[in-house]
């Protein structure tokens, strides 16, 4: 078999046009980031490896604490509140969106994150440029405010000029909107994909597993709760009917469905029935099920879909410590953080790069040293303490 007898993959992202907007439809339904995470939300492996790799992409918060603790807007969010759900995004989507305000020197004086999955790209021009970032609250259209539907209209979807902070070219647009009480500000929008390209989330190409991991707990979840596989039926004799008070006739039975649901679940499993005859009735019959015990097969697959999410995230040496492989101590746990860390640098410098661009402008002068660097997070022990004196 070579690239051309190979069968051909589906596309992860189709862009479509959207004339409506003159927009670039993130996924064929404009709905790729809402779709996965809500996929990545349904599986607890991948719940765990994604709050993981978010975690380590923020790590302690930025090393300058001068910095790390300065607020950036009129809400007072500090850079390091910031830095945080800029990570949480990052891990989930691949790409990260910034507003920026001026004021009237075109001097940044203000930052906000923006939910990356809100964020849509306008249309490009005949040179390639994107001039807009469009958003919406939720492009599902099922977001309310006051009890109202937030309808996925032109009146609702904000439509913000990309980043550049070049003077003229911020005054220009500040004019342009009527003065600065009108004028709606910039927003930087990166991709870890690249310039103007919707972004693959890193866990995209596990979906099927993750949507397993779902499936396979939701039949652990309905062994459990129905009193595990059917052992056997139960059979009785159907009631003659009977006429009640009103004169109607009623159908009667031996045992009502109610009655076996007294018997189903892990709180009512052992229970005694009791089944009381009258004179001329039969006596209800039960008939055994050979059963086939499938916990292996569960279990094979199990581990196998455990395994595949976990070596998405590049988180294979926490997969190990979790199924015992390398052991349990505060020196393993030390090697795997250190590790992971790694992983992340990436991720990290793509955040240090979007917040040196910002504050370049920043309306108050920024130490030039400053490289708003990340630290790495690291294991720390019960004791609060990062040593192992256990050897």
């Amino acid at each position: 078999m070579n690239v051309k007898t190979a069968k051909k993959p589906e596309s992860r992202i189709d862009t479509n046009y959207l004339s409506k907007f003159k927009m670039s439809t993130f996924g064929n339904d404009n709905l790729y980031p809402q779709t996965i995470a809500s996929i990545a939300a349904s599986s607890g492996t991948a719940t765990l490896c994604l709050n993981r790799y978010a975690k380590f992409i923020e790590g302690n918060g930025f090393k300058n604490v001068d910095f790390a603790e300065i607020a950036v807007n009129r809400s007072g969010d500090t850079a390091d509140s910031i830095l945080h759900l800029l990570s949480q995004d990052l891990a989930k989507f691949g790409g990260l969106a910034i507003h920026v305000n001026y004021n009237l020197l075109g001097e940044i004086v203000e930052i906000q994150h923006v939910p990356f999955e809100n964020c849509r790209l306008e249309e490009e021009d005949e040179n390639g440029y994107v001039s807009h970032i469009l958003i919406h609250p939720d492009w599902r259209g099922k977001k309310t405010r006051n009890g109202v539907i937030v309808k996925v209209d032109s009146n609702n979807v904000d439509r913000i000029n990309v980043f550049n902070p070049k003077k003229n070219v911020v005054l220009s647009q500040i004019d342009k909107a009527g003065g600065l009480e009108y004028y709606k500000g910039q927003v930087l929008w990166v991709s870890m994909a690249g310039s103007n390209t919707y972004p693959l989330a890193i866990y995209d190409s596990v979906i099927t597993e993750m949507s397993t991991d779902e499936g396979l707990s939701n039949i652990k979840n309905r062994n459990t709760r129905n009193n595990f596989l059917v052992s056997c039926m139960l059979v009785v004799k159907k009631g003659s009917p009977r006429i009640d008070d009103n004169g109607e006739e009623v159908e009667t039975k031996l045992i009502e469905a109610d009655d076996l649901k007294r018997f189903q679940g892990d709180t009512n499993g052992n229970k005694i029935m009791l089944v009381e005859l009258e004179q001329d009735e039969e006596e209800p019959k039960i008939v055994p099920f050979t059963t086939a015990n499938y916990d292996k097969d569960f279990t094979v697959t199990d581990n196998s879909t455990v395994e595949r999410i976990y070596a998405a995230f590049s988180q294979e040496l926490f997969y190990a410590i979790r199924i015992g492989k390398l052991g349990f101590s505060g020196q393993v746990m030390r090697d795997a953080y250190e590790y992971y860390a790694g992983q992340v640098t990436n991720e990290q410098r793509f955040i240090e790069r979007a917040f040196d661009k910002v504050f370049h402008y920043w309306h108050v002068p920024v130490n030039p040293s400053m490289n708003f660097s990340i630290q790495p997070i690291k294991y720390m022990n019960s004791d609060g303490n990062t040593s192992d004196n256990q050897g």
